[in-house]
């Protein structure tokens, strides 16, 4: 399997279009599926050398694609990922990939079942530079033991831009299921801790009445053994900030902290993947544009070898849990409780 072939059903979310560097990692893309002929004409220009199926059956039913990805609505990507495994095939999901718990405990079955592999992109750690060479800092030490995360997902609503299902509970699966998942897996890869304790959360739609399946705002208090930490989600990015968010990640160690600005340095330094360290050896900051993304290249090795260097499967499975745990707690008392 030097070539994996892989193919996409369901484009919806943008996220489909990082494709995980498989490409460049060895990966082959021959075709996707989308039900939307706008959508499709959008991603065709993109990827030529992907094929247009009428049938996600045509996908599926063939034995020479090894690796399914998908970035459909949200509430639909647990069906294709089961179908996927089901059909021999190994899964790499958009987050979140699932938004109930009923959807939840059906992928860890039937991937124990099948022995496929279910991965989940959570992009803001795994394309994020800035967050793959944190991790290698406190891999070497650089801060000593982590003891506490504050992780900050701001994004920019864009009204006009956004599709219908965006605005639906029951389709995006909540703020703290959808955008701060990505917190919760990086909450969980820098303590160490492949599970965690929700202690708190909040969920609220403060500035969208004309909008009342939105939450444009969430937090979350967690712990670990030895860990804490603190996540807040939104969708309050000002229309004067040039990025699509301001996303943070502060990492306090008993020895230094670091603290990540992703998408943009509001103190005026171009580019992105700003990384600042305070140890030992006083402050910096680093440059992490040239930090090498072994995510793709890792998945594939796994699809290939059948190992878990990418991202350990529990702890893929548990920052949903995380999620949807937080999620269904937040909404207790409110207009949104199911």
């Amino acid at each position: 399997m030097t070539d994996i072939k892989f193919a996409a059903i369901g484009i919806n979310h943008a996220h489909i279009y990082g494709r995980w560097n498989a490409s460049s990692a060895g990966g082959q893309f021959v075709a996707f599926h989308a039900v939307e002929d706008d959508l499709a004409a959008t991603f065709s220009e993109k990827f030529p050398e992907a094929r247009r199926v009428a049938d996600a059956k045509e996908i599926l039913e063939d034995a020479s694609i090894a690796v399914i990805t998908t970035a459909a609505i949200p509430a639909d990507r647990a069906a294709i990922s089961l179908a996927a495994m089901r059909h021999g095939k190994d899964v790499l999901s958009d987050k979140p990939g699932m938004t109930t718990f009923a959807q939840l405990e059906e992928i860890k079955q039937v991937q124990k079942e099948t022995g496929r592999i279910y991965g989940v992109l959570y992009s803001e750690h795994f394309e994020v530079k800035a967050a793959v060479e944190a991790g290698n800092l406190v891999a070497q030490g650089a801060i000593g033991k982590v003891i506490n995360t504050i992780g900050m997902g701001p994004h920019s609503l864009r009204l006009n831009n956004r599709p219908e299902w965006f605005f639906t509970r029951n389709r995006y699966g909540g703020i703290l299921t959808d955008i701060a998942s990505h917190q919760f897996e990086q909450f969980l890869f820098f303590s160490g801790a492949m599970d965690a304790e929700v202690v708190s959360a909040s969920v609220a739609n403060r500035a969208h009445p004309d909008k009342p399946g939105l939450q444009d705002v969430g937090d979350v208090h967690l712990k670990a053994e030895g860990t804490s930490g603190y996540i807040r989600v939104d969708w309050f990015t000002p229309e004067g900030l040039p990025t699509r968010g301001d996303g943070r990640l502060t990492i306090l160690g008993t020895e230094g902290y670091i603290e990540l600005r992703k998408y943009i340095d509001i103190a005026g330094r171009p580019g992105t993947d700003h990384l600042f360290i305070v140890n030992k050896d006083g402050p910096r900051h680093i440059d992490c544009s040239t930090t090498d993304l072994p995510f793709g290249r890792q998945f594939l090795d796994d699809v290939r070898n059948r190992t878990e260097t990418a991202m350990p499967q529990e702890r893929c499975f548990n920052a949903m849990k995380l999620a949807l745990t937080a999620q269904q707690l937040a909404e207790r008392g409110t207009e949104w409780a199911q």
